[in-house]
């Protein structure tokens, strides 16, 4: 690997900690987030390091040929420790004096870990520079050897350790929760392959094998896809409930524009959602569903049981499901009612205009649609908004 390819993973990981700041700003008491964000900056920090030309860069500076090695070992370690202290917390406890502890312990451990490591460089001997392939140059040189294998133990016990705790939360919890920690398994999953390949690569030089392949170049491919996948998973818990957000936005346009958008003006200015303001999106859901409810208010009046039992019999005879059905009475219902208010202020035809909304069956189980306004618009938003007359949809009487 180059070193741009190591600069991408660090860009890549540390664009993940800049989205944690403002999280991070809110809640600085908060010790989990103070080690998540540790976490992903020393993750994003040991790849900088790691980069060949850093590494001749640090080794020039410094006048010791190979001290970026011991640093970054140190790197990856300060690394390992802020990962199991976040798993500490993420684990959680009743009693937060033990979470303390157990953290301190964790820390403590990879201080004298990192203390070792230093100390068995300084009274090693490794004169030659290597930018690539420390690992496997110096497997058999005394000192420097039980660095190697000090660094590769400890790192693996915290990459392993992680793998399995995600992986068995993931059966424990939902949602996007749930979502990130399968990712996260998966990252440290390869975080962890890429130890035991180093392990293998050092192991086969102290048998006369040349596995430095294994180090040099397929371990650091593992390891920075761990790291993608890693400060993935560790941003999906900040991310998910936006999407989610937004898909709640877009399904309720529909819905909105026929009942909607005459509350809206009451509400407040309708603003267009843009791609840019991502941020804003709870706020704008807040708006658009409380014009819905408001309209919803304004048109219940009208509610008409006979349409919607008579819609929902056409959907049933037409293959669709019971859900599907109820689905497709309240929004014949909900149009209807629109309808009908509609011809009261300007007339025309009102509840007769039920036949023209055009049902029609299209796109397989989910292809229901009701007019304009079908399942996913018109009566999923009224069936968690509407009031008015104890109309709730979805319960037939």
């Amino acid at each position: 690997m180059n070193g741009l390819v190591y600069f991408l993973a660090a860009a890549t990981l540390w664009t993940g900690f800049a989205a944690q700041m403002p999280g991070l700003w809110r809640d600085r008491r908060d010790p989990m987030k103070r080690a998540l964000c540790a976490v992903i900056f020393l993750a994003g920090f040991c790849f900088a390091l790691g980069a060949p030309p850093t590494v001749g860069f640090v080794n020039r500076v410094v006048g010791v040929p190979n001290a970026a090695a011991c640093l970054a070992y140190g790197a990856v370690n300060a690394f390992s420790a802020a990962s199991l202290v976040l798993i500490v917390h993420w684990r959680g406890a009743d009693d937060p004096a033990r979470l303390r502890r157990v953290s301190r312990r964790w820390l403590l451990a990879y201080d004298v870990v990192i203390a070792a490591q230093t100390a068995l460089f300084v009274v090693g001997d490794a004169p030659v520079e290597r930018l690539a392939d420390f690992d496997t140059y110096y497997a058999d040189t005394p000192f420097i050897r039980e660095m190697i294998v000090l660094y590769l133990v400890a790192h693996l016990v915290a990459a392993l350790t992680t793998t399995f705790l995600c992986w068995r939360w993931t059966f424990q919890l939902s949602g996007w929760t749930r979502r990130a920690l399968a990712v996260l398994a998966v990252g440290w999953l390869c975080t962890s392959a890429y130890g035991v390949l180093k392990m293998v690569a050092v192991v086969g030089r102290w048998t006369g094998q040349h596995w430095d392949p294994l180090s040099t170049r397929l371990a650091p491919m593992l390891v920075t896809v761990g790291a993608v996948l890693t400060s993935v998973g560790y941003v999906l818990p900040l991310l998910g409930p936006r999407v989610d957000s937004l898909v709640a936005f877009l399904r309720l346009g529909p819905l909105f524009r026929l009942v909607g958008s005459g509350s809206a003006g009451r509400i407040g200015r309708n603003v267009l959602l843009s791609w840019r303001s991502l941020g804003d999106v709870e706020l704008r859901l807040t708006h658009r569903t409380t014009a819905i409810r408001d309209g919803l208010r304004d048109v219940s009046v009208h509610f008409d049981e006979a349409v919607r039992e008579r819609a929902y019999r056409q959907a049933l005879s037409l293959g669709s499901s019971a859900g599907e059905a109820e689905a497709i009475g309240d929004a014949a219902m909900v149009a209807v009612a629109v309808m009908s208010g509609t011809r009261e202020r300007v007339g025309g035809r009102g509840r007769e205009a039920y036949r023209g909304l055009g049902f029609r069956r299209s796109g397989g189980a989910r292809g229901d649609r009701w007019g304009h306004v079908g399942p996913a618009g018109a009566s999923a938003g009224a069936g968690s908004m509407a009031g008015g007359r104890g109309w709730t949809p979805g319960s037939r009487r």
